[in-house]
């Protein structure tokens, strides 16, 4: 159940990004997924960060997708942090990081999963990485999009009929916003029986394609600096725009801490 939810309107506007975060309890979280995938009752789950506000208030289309999932956790301290200052206790919970305990209930359960985005080298040194931490994990399916990879178009539709007859009961989504969410979206329709995770670069950090930063580094909420370091050519900007927003934000959760 969705303890609060914001509009695809509210999101635009910049008055309630914060209220997407339905699931701010960790275990609470695990819990409900563990008991959806039991019952092979489909999920969409968006990992909320500042980049995702960033983008939601150009595109419409992506507020409305973030607004239809199931589940949003935060990805991110600023969403954290900002959250406590309204008022409200959130766990972080960034996508790459609930790819083990997610795959790890699948195991258990004996839940085919599914994987789609980054290249077929990825997936396969992804799943072969799992597969060594969780042993019974089942990965029956696959697929690499093309590069262009649209989440509304046809090849989008064929990729969900084919996890969606694999028999996946969890399938990770690594294509990077809006396109994930977006598809994921969809899939609640196409492959209702399916749960979708968002988790932008996750795979790629199992596979070792990418590196996230130390756990030093996470500890000091300086990861965000790490990215830059490594990749400022990408990531100036994106971050630039993240900075931005933060004053408008910050002064909204002081609002609805008065309220």
């Amino acid at each position: 159940m969705r303890e609060s939810v914001a509009s695809s309107e509210q999101v635009i506007n910049g008055t309630g990004p914060l209220a997407l975060v339905n699931f701010p309890d960790r275990q609470a979280f695990l819990d409900d997924v563990a008991a959806r995938l039991q019952q092979k009752q489909g999920f969409t789950v968006a990992t909320l960060n500042l980049d995702h506000i960033v983008k939601m208030r150009q595109d419409a289309r992506f507020a409305e997708a973030y607004a239809g999932h199931s589940h949003v956790v935060a990805d991110g301290n600023p969403i954290v942090w900002l959250s406590r200052l309204a008022g409200r206790k959130v766990d972080l919970m960034p996508g790459s990081e609930l790819i083990a305990p997610l795959g790890a209930i699948a195991a258990k359960q004996d839940v085919p999963i599914a994987m789609l985005g980054a290249t077929q080298e990825t997936l396969d040194l992804a799943a072969d990485r799992l597969k060594e931490d969780h042993p019974r994990l089942q990965v029956v399916a696959r697929i690499a999009p093309a590069f262009g990879f649209d989440p509304l178009g046809d090849a989008a539709a064929a990729a969900l009929h084919e996890i969606d007859q694999s028999g996946a009961g969890l399938c990770f989504l690594a294509l990077g916003a809006p396109k994930q969410e977006i598809l994921a979206e969809r899939g609640a329709s196409l492959a209702p029986d399916c749960g979708f995770v968002s988790i932008g670069a996750g795979l790629d950090f199992i596979a070792g394609h990418q590196r996230r930063a130390p756990v030093w580094v996470r500890r000091i909420a300086m990861e965000w600096l790490w990215r830059i370091l490594t990749n400022p050519r990408r990531l100036v900007k994106r971050y630039a725009l993240c900075f931005a927003i933060l004053p408008g934000l910050v002064v909204s959760s002081l609002r609805q801490r008065r309220t």
